[in-house]
């Protein structure tokens, strides 16, 4: 009879491992070294955002994985809630915070999505990137992003749906090609 009630869930644990995969690499120190991303709380956010939007760019196709993207993005927001609390925000502010958050998130889901179709402007992706990231659409390092991107984004696609919808993703190497 309780059986039932303790069975895990495949869309749960497929969404953790995506999230830890996803923050894994946006913690890859080539992002902050190499590309010159800002290495602090904004900066960080921004990378772990990214991560997880391109992984849940792959996940769109069936309902089975657009399940198991919306464990990634509770997952991810979870984990931002835990992190304000550990930081010592005040429980009446950490719903205002996460909900900020969440707002950035999807906007930054926004922009990419419309600088990743094929007929979007040249150049529009660089511009998201570095509005983000640099807080200067004109970034330098702009470029060098939107080509890890780019490569991100190709290889989360040719990986097969039901090993990603599984949790299990495989991201490209972070070095920046010369």
């Amino acid at each position: 009879m309780f059986k039932g009630l303790f069975k895990k869930d495949p869309a749960y644990d497929a969404g953790r491992a995506l999230y830890a995969a996803a923050v894994t690499q946006a913690r890859e120190p080539a992002l902050y070294a190499e590309f010159g991303a800002p290495d602090t709380v904004e900066g960080r956010f921004e990378q772990v955002a990214l991560h997880v939007y391109l992984v849940m760019r792959r996940l769109k196709e069936t309902q089975a994985s657009r399940r198991v993207s919306q464990e990634l993005f509770d997952a991810m927001f979870q984990n931002m809630d835990d992190s304000l609390r550990e930081l010592g925000v005040g429980d009446l502010s950490v719903a205002r915070k996460i909900r900020t958050m969440a707002e950035n998130f999807y906007g930054r889901i926004g922009a990419y999505e419309a600088a990743l179709k094929e007929d979007a402007e040249e150049g529009a992706l660089r511009k998201a990137l570095g509005r983000n990231i640099f807080e200067n659409e004109d970034a330098p390092s702009a470029e060098a992003f939107e080509d890890y991107v780019r490569r991100v984004d190709a290889a989360l696609c040719e990986q097969p749906a039901a090993r990603v919808t599984g949790g299990i993703v495989v991201f490209p190497s972070v070095e920046p090609r010369l």
